[in-house]
């Protein structure tokens, strides 16, 4: 006895499973969400800014935004500009 349809129920399954992955990650539209900013090394960060590592970590030890993983050191670009653009206006 045969309820369904060996086809049918793949269709089913593949309808499911976009339903689902379409609500996880809010596909289409509006309401997708921005990606992951990628996290910056001191060395990267530095490179990017033109300045030292020194001049680097001075600025971490007057409050320039930083993550500690494990040993290292990560920065969000983002983070960075901000407080930067936040000290020129002041």
């Amino acid at each position: 006895m045969e309820i369904i349809n060996e086809q049918a129920l793949s269709q089913c399954i593949r309808d499911a499973l976009r339903k689902e992955l379409q609500e996880h990650f809010k596909i289409g539209g509006s309401s997708r969400q921005e990606p992951e900013e990628r996290l910056l090394s001191k060395q990267q960060l530095a490179a990017e800014l033109g300045v030292s590592l020194v001049t680097l970590s001075d600025w971490m030890k007057k409050g320039l935004p930083f993550l500690r993983l494990h040993r290292r050191v990560y920065f969000k670009k983002s983070e960075v500009l901000k407080i930067m653009q936040q000290d020129i206006t002041d």
